[in-house]
């Protein structure tokens, strides 16, 4: 379904940004970066990290997915050229990622913000074991206080194993984050009927209940200028999003504090999340994995599995299969039954070790500190005897 009524969204309704506990906003290189001087916009920045310090203030976690490296490097290196080679583009990417990194190292300090840099491939929220550690490190980032920023790792990137642009990589933090909202920051402010670009009667669409086939018509050409993406990778972020449990807008950038205008009833468009994020995550763990493994559990952690607790070391008492760390394994009680089953924080001879003892002896077992729990409730999904995915 499709919301056609009305122009903008209603500042007196309330922007959904008052809802959101965890936040990740994308930001473009055309926005960021000056096409003329190829410098970083640092009056626009300051004004949006003005922005993200006032959501830090009232709780809200932050994450920044940010373009704009290549096109930093690229002035920095003298790559005048419209059409740069891979390595060249490569180059440009490690150059720029120093700039980009330190432009917000700047501009978040201003309000006493640490800033933490996280350069992702695919592999690292697609590949369990490596979604696992990238969602614990940004987890830890956050919990710190830290603004995380992340990029695409562009310097070791081919064409074949990219995300190929921002928006796809903002919604898949945002499914690996487990985020309530995703922001896009754009040239437009929002999707229209038509290209408004070329057609001036489109009509701008304040909310898209579901990405369908007639909403995808919709998409137009990609941007100009540094910019790389257009409607159509933003279209399918909002299918990554939505699937997710998050919400998402494509909200024009333009302007000074794009967020601050955001929540204050800017035109924009929403695009509505179809769970939650902790139920949507517990689908992806429930569905399309085959178990590598087996973990037994005494008759206490039984009850705290029922109780969405997670499971601990102490509560183990046997360990089968050969599985690695993020690989799902089956839970059973004492009796055999499945009581649900879990994406595992340790391979399976770590886990052996670790099995019957306490969390404060996992360091002494394997000479190094993992995490306390074998199986965390949010990588956890029962499914014996009063269980449930939620």
């Amino acid at each position: 379904m499709v919301a056609l009524t009305g122009q903008t969204a209603s500042a007196s309704a309330g922007s959904p940004l008052a809802e959101s506990r965890r936040l990740v906003v994308k930001i473009g290189s055309a926005l960021l970066v000056d096409d003329r001087s190829g410098r970083v916009r640092r009056a626009w920045l300051d004004a949006l990290m003005d922005d993200v310090a006032a959501l830090r203030r009232r709780g809200v976690e932050v994450l920044i997915v940010s373009s704009g490296a290549i096109a930093l490097g690229r002035r920095h290196l003298g790559i005048g050229h419209a059409r740069p080679k891979l390595e060249e583009k490569q180059a440009a990417a490690a150059t720029g990622q120093i700039i980009l990194a330190h432009a917000y190292q700047e501009s978040l300090a201003r309000h006493g913000l640490t800033v933490a840099q996280i350069l992702l491939s695919p592999d690292d929220t697609e590949r369990r074991r490596r979604h696992l550690n990238a969602r614990a490190t940004i987890n830890t980032l956050l919990a710190l206080g830290a603004v995380p920023v992340i990029n695409e790792n562009d310097t070791v990137a081919t064409a074949e194993i990219r995300f190929g642009d921002n928006d796809r990589l903002g919604a898949r933090v945002a499914q690996m984050t487990s985020a309530d909202t995703l922001v896009l920051l754009s040239d437009i402010d929002g999707l229209y009927s038509a290209d408004p670009r070329r057609d001036p009667q489109a009509s701008h669409l304040p909310l898209v209940e579901a990405v369908t086939p007639e909403i995808e018509a919709m998409a137009g050409a990609a941007g100009t200028g540094y910019a790389s993406g257009g409607m159509v990778t933003k279209l399918a972020a909002a299918k990554i999003a939505a699937s997710a449990g998050c919400r998402m807008a494509i909200a024009s950038g333009r302007e000074n504090n794009p967020i601050a205008r955001l929540e204050a009833g800017a035109r924009c468009t929403w695009f509505a999340a179809q769970a939650s994020p902790l139920t949507a995550r517990k689908r992806w763990i429930a569905g399309g994995l085959a178990p590598k493994g087996r973990l037994t559990v005494d008759a206490g952690a039984a009850r705290a599995l029922l109780a969405a607790k997670s499971l601990l070391p102490a509560g183990v008492t046997g360990v089968d299969g050969g599985f690695d760390r993020g690989d799902l394994v089956t839970l059973v009680g004492p009796d055999g039954s499945e009581l649900g089953r879990g994406l595992v924080a340790y391979g399976a001879e770590d886990a052996a070790r670790i099995a019957g003892r306490k969390s404060r002896e996992i360091e002494a077992a394997l000479g190094y500190r993992g995490r306390d729990e074998i199986v965390h409730r949010d990588d956890l999904v029962l499914t014996g005897a009063g269980g449930d995915e939620g």
